[in-house]
C-alpha cells in the first residue's frame, strides 16, 4: 500500500512537504525474525508498516527482553527514530514477527518536517504520549499484577492477533515477550494444562478454556 494512503496526515502537508517525503521515501521487506531496529545506536528513521507485524521490545542488562507493543498495518514506530527525540532516555529494539513491509522516512527530514508544521508536530506528540502510555500500562502489570494472569493475558492477547485458538508459540517466545525465565512459562502452562485451560503440544498452545483464562487475566 502507498504511503500517502496510509500516513493520515498526507492531505494536511503542504505540496512541498509532500514531495521532500516522496523524494527521500524507503521501502522495504523484512523476513520474520529480522531485528529491524537495534536500539539507541540505531536510528533508522520514521517506521511506517505498509503490511505484516512488527513487535517492539526492550532488553535488561542480563540480556532478557520483554515486549512493549506491536505495531500492525497503518501503524507508526517513532522510537526507530530516536535521535531526533531527546526526552527518549531508553533503546527500544524492533523486529519483524511476520514477513512484513515498511516504509521508512529518514529521521533528520521527519525532524525538519516536524519543526515546520504543527499539525505533524501535534500528531507525533499524540503518538508519543500513546506510545508511553502503552509502556507505563506494561510497567504496571509487571509491578502489581501476579504471573498467572500476565499469562492469561497474554495469551489471550496471541489468540485475538491470531484470530483463532491455536497459538504456534514456543514457551521462550512467550518468555521473551512476558520478560521471565522459559522455565517460569513452563511450568505455569502446565499449570493452566492441569487445570484444564490450555491444551499442550510442541511448539503451539490452544486455549481450552477462554472464559476461565479472561476470568483469571480480568482479576
Amino acid at each position: 500500500m502507498e504511503f500517502r494512503e496510509l500516513f493520515p496526515l498526507w492531505d494536511r502537508l503542504s505540496a512541498d512537504e509532500q514531495r521532500q517525503i516522496s523524494e527521500s521515501l524507503v521501502y522495504r521487506r523484512f523476513d520474520k525474525g529480522t531485528l529491524i531496529h537495534d536500539g539507541s545506536a540505531d536510528c533508522s528513521g520514521l517506521m511506517m508498516v505498509a503490511e505484516g507485524q512488527l513487535r517492539a521490545f526492550i532488553l535488561s542488562e542480563d540480556g532478557r527482553e520483554i515486549s512493549i507493543y506491536r505495531l500492525f498495518e497503518r501503524d507508526v514506530c517513532l522510537f526507530s527514530a530516536s535521535c531526533v527525540f531527546r526526552s527518549i532516555q531508553f533503546s527500544v529494539h524492533v523486529e519483524a514477527e511476520k514477513d512484513s513491509g515498511v516504509w521508512m522516512i529518514p529521521a533528520e527530514l521527519y525532524h525538519r518536517l516536524m519543526e515546520r508544521s504543527a499539525a505533524l508536530a501535534n500528531y507525533t506528540n499524540e503518538l508519543m504520549a500513546s506510545r508511553f502510555s502503552e509502556v507505563m500500562w506494561l510497567m504496571e502489570q509487571i509491578l502489581w499484577k501476579s504471573f498467572d494472569k500476565r499469562l492469561a493475558a497474554c495469551l489471550l492477547e496471541e489468540s485475538a492477533i491470531a484470530e483463532g485458538m491455536r497459538l504456534t508459540l514456543t514457551h521462550e517466545q512467550i518468555a521473551r515477550h512476558l520478560g521471565t525465565a522459559r522455565e517460569v512459562v513452563t511450568r505455569m502452562l502446565r499449570y493452566f494444562s492441569d487445570e484444564g485451560m490450555v491444551r499442550l503440544s510442541r511448539g503451539s498452545v490452544e486455549l481450552a478454556d477462554e472464559k476461565r483464562l479472561r476470568a483469571l487475566a480480568e482479576a
